[in-house]
């Protein structure tokens, strides 16, 4: 039976070259700056400060205003990604790290994969050169958010890259995310935090060269655009075009953001942005390199290999725009409402090799080629108001939050499929010519819309001196209406409780005992034996551990125990009259397990993120399951910059993993991925306050290893390579 990688997918045309369109936006957003500096009183008059008034930047929104960007640092104080309260980590009764401005400027982490391929207890499964999934504790990483807002993601993937340039920072908290989060998996919550405009005068123009001819330019200005500063707006533009390692895969991308912030009254801001990408990938692998052939024997590729023809791509393009209204009520609480719109459309043309080449002479028939032309069009609106304050009960300041959120996802797909004419010889000699499909009507048409809507309520309780609570719930709504690979999608959930509680013991003033139950849901399709829909899969994570001060204050560090669950799994329980597979609910996959993590700054010039776990995965058997996602992980960045030359800095990242496996789909067996480490290095001269030069180089040692097993294909990451950089900043 054949097994093709199921899409997530689009209508779409050819678009123009990205990186042309990124060009255009770059000189526009140049132009648009110098009329920005021209036109600004305040920024003439401030042409005789210097660049040592950027250090003293603020600007306010909530725990937002923490901004990472212009320092060196790895950490933030304050963090509202799990329960949008404004905690410190020591008061955050869960996991959470985060890779700041400074890490993703080090180790030039231009993509979201870079970067969560940093953050401690995520693995990033790159299936394919163009769609990647994630995972953390066991379980698919299904729940993301931008600047604390939940953003809906089917599929549970993301197709292309998502770039980096407009982020501040991104933050992850590790377990079940429901208070936040409404529906998904008790595995881990993403939120990426956008820059925002500043008060003061900035502007930054950064060029960045590479192996396989990579080419990256990026431009960003931001500053008051009155002579008060009450209004103020920020525009960044990216544009890159690369070669690959892999044959015949060729990228670009473009991408452009701006955001305006207003000071409406002395209490009411204003603020707009938009954000365009868009991604044009050629020779892209749908699916990957089937891993061994009919007699089971692994198959030794070169690190090159590519399944893609010539003729195949991927092109996405994504507008997300929004309008954030937040009001001061008084001296302690305010209000904020925030309405955003995603439109995501995905044109592809992709070749499909499935199934194991013959061992006698590595090849395929055409029986084993399936040819796709493969569209989607996402459409979100989500929107969001909460109120967020402070309370005096019993003698004790304690801080409220009250809110309710709501969005409608609409998932269209359709695909082409064409009939292949002929086989194809092994791949470690093929080169990539095939003929080019001409494609007929759609075989499938698929339309599905997803609405929920919840209200959500979160208190951090001072309960006596050294004790603190943190406690909330949310309350959801979800429908969903249409179809989905043929398949119904047609369910309703109401009323569903997610709780959320946690309490904080403070041994000493530097170091907190915690413990945390937190929960999650998500809904299901499957029915039981009288045709009802079965009740949601419950997530659920318990932890408990210890987090400190450490480093004279200076940097966070935690130990951690958790076990997370999920329980209401539909199970196979027998065949209704008209054919139709009934399920009863039972227990799933249960992993617990360790974390360790340490992030600041552990000497004068000296930061570093280090974040190890270790992962236990069981079935409700107590098998283990899920053998792709490493049982112990380490992810480390550190970087120094020496008292005796300030103006140099250097500094390393290494990500090991021990060995996964997975059965084969296809033959007796297992495949293999032994235990390996990737290191990057990095160094960085200020050859003055505004012009500084960077060298990378990554996987240094030319470590050669799979990028994936959660499928039975695979392909190999990147092998030793170099950038080099050069920065302007005012």
């Amino acid at each position: 039976m054949k097994s093709i990688p199921v899409m997530s997918p689009m209508p779409g045309s050819p678009s123009p070259d990205p990186l042309c369109r990124a060009v255009r936006h770059g000189l526009g957003l140049a132009a648009a700056g110098t009329l920005m500096m021209v036109v600004s009183p305040t920024l003439l008059a401030q042409s005789d400060e210097g660049a040592d008034d950027l250090d003293a930047i603020t600007v306010e929104a909530e725990a937002l205003s923490l901004v990472s960007e212009g320092s060196d640092s790895y950490r933030v104080p304050r963090t509202s990604t799990a329960t949008r309260l404004d905690l410190t980590p020591r008061e955050t009764p869960q996991s959470v790290s985060t890779v700041t401005r400074a890490q993703i400027d080090d180790f030039q982490l231009d993509t979201v994969n870079d970067v969560l391929e940093s953050s401690p207890g995520v693995t990033v499964e790159r299936l394919e050169t163009d769609r990647t999934f994630y995972s953390s504790r066991g379980f698919e990483l299904s729940n993301f958010q931008v600047d604390g807002l939940r953003v809906p993601m089917p599929y549970n993937n993301v197709h292309g890259d998502m770039d980096t340039a407009i982020y501040d920072r991104v933050e992850v908290v590790r377990g079940a995310t429901g208070l936040m989060s409404g529906s998904g998996n008790p595995a881990a919550t993403v939120n990426f935090i956008r820059k925002r405009p500043t008060e003061t005068p900035q502007a930054t123009v950064s060029g960045t060269l590479g192996s396989w001819d990579r080419r990256r330019l990026d431009v960003d200005v931001s500053g008051s655009l009155d002579s008060e500063g009450r209004v103020r707006g920020r525009l960044v533009a990216s544009g890159q075009q690369t070669d690959s390692y892999l044959d015949r895969l060729e990228r670009e991308r473009g991408l452009l953001y701006g955001v305006l912030e207003a000071d409406v009254t002395d209490t009411t801001r204003l603020t707009l942005g938009h954000t365009w990408q868009q991604n044009d990938t050629d020779g892209n692998m749908w699916g990957a390199l089937p891993l061994y052939d009919t007699a089971g024997e692994r198959i030794d590729y070169d690190v090159s290999t590519s399944s893609a023809p010539d003729w195949s791509y991927w092109n996405v393009e994504t507008r997300r725009s929004f309008v954030e209204l937040a009001q001061e009520l008084n001296d302690d609480w305010r209000l904020k409402g925030t309405v955003t719109h995603l439109d995501m459309l995905s044109d592809t043309q992709l070749f499909y090799l499935y199934g194991v080449p013959d061992a006698a002479t590595g090849g395929y028939d055409a029986s084993q080629i399936t040819i796709s032309k493969y569209d989607r069009h996402l459409e979100q609106w989500i929107a969001d108001v909460h109120a967020k304050g402070d309370v005096d009960v019993l003698g004790r300041s304690h801080q409220l939050v009250l809110g309710t959120d709501w969005s409608q996802s609409r998932n269209q797909q359709s695909s082409l499929y064409d009939v292949a004419s002929r086989g194809v010889p092994s791949l470690r000699e093929w080169d990539g010519r095939y003929p080019e499909p001409s494609f007929g009507s759609p075989d499938f048409a698929n339309d599905a819309t997803i609405k929920e809507r919840s209200v959500y309520s979160a208190a951090k309780l001072d309960l006596a001196d050294r004790w603190m609570a943190v406690v909330g719930a949310r309350l959801s709504w979800l429908d969903t209406v249409g179809e989905q690979y043929g398949a119904s999608q047609d369910t309703a959930v109401d009323h569903e409780l997610t709780p959320y509680a946690g309490v904080i013991y403070d041994v000493t003033d530097a170091a907190s005992l915690y413990a945390s139950h937190t929960q999650i849901f998500q809904p299901q399709t499957e029915i039981d034996r009288n045709g009802d829909y079965l009740d949601p899969i419950d997530g659920v994570s318990q932890e408990i551990g210890i987090k400190a001060d450490m480093f004279d204050g200076m940097a966070d560090g935690s130990l951690a125990l958790f076990r997370t669950e999920q329980d209401n799994v539909a199970l196979p329980a027998g065949t209704l009259p008209d054919g139709r597979t009934f399920h009863r609910s039972g227990e799933g996959v249960t992993s617990e397990g360790a974390e360790a993590t340490l992030a600041g700054e552990l000497a004068p010039g000296w930061h570093a993120s280090v974040g190890y776990t270790y992962l236990e995965i069981e079935d409700a058997e107590g098998k283990d399951v899920n053998t792709y996602i490493p049982r112990n992980m380490l992810r480390a960045t550190t970087s120094y910059r020496p008292a005796f030359m300030d103006r140099l800095k250097v500094g390393t990242r290494v990500r090991w993993q021990d060995d996964i496996e997975r059965p084969r789909d296809f033959a007796d067996g297992k495949t293999r991925q032994e235990a390996y480490a990737v290191v990057d290095l990095m160094a960085s001269y200020d050859f003055s306050d505004n012009l500084t030069a960077s060298l990378n180089v990554n996987n240094v040692t030319d470590e050669k290893y799979l990028t994936s097993l959660k499928w039975d294909q695979s392909f190999f990451g990147a092998p030793r390579h170099a950038m080099v950089n050069l920065t302007w900043r005012y």
